[in-house]
C-alpha cells in the first residue's frame, strides 16, 4: 500500500487540496485521508473507486499498478 499512499499524496498536492477538502469531497473524514496517506490504514474498494473518479485516474494508477503488467 506504500505506492497508494505516495500516489494519493501526489494527486492531492497537484490538485491543491487540503486533507479536509478531499475527505469532504469523497465523503470520508480527514483522519481517514491522513491514515491512507501515512500507510496506516487500507482503503476499501468503494472508497478507492470514489478517489479514482474524483481524480479522473484508474484504480490501478492509484494502487501503483499502471503500466506494470502491460506488454
Amino acid at each position: 500500500m506504500r505506492k497508494f499512499a505516495e500516489r494519493l499524496k501526489e494527486l492531492r498536492a497537484e490538485s491543491g487540496l487540503s486533507i479536509m477538502a478531499l475527505g469532504k469531497a469523497i465523503g470520508v473524514s480527514d483522519a481517514t485521508i491522513c491514515r491512507w496517506e501515512n500507510g496506516v490504514s487500507d482503503i476499501k474498494s468503494d472508497e478507492l473507486v470514489k478517489l479514482a473518479e474524483y481524480f479522473l485516474v484508474s484504480t490501478d494508477d492509484l494502487l501503483g499498478f499502471e503500466g506494470r503488467f502491460s506488454q
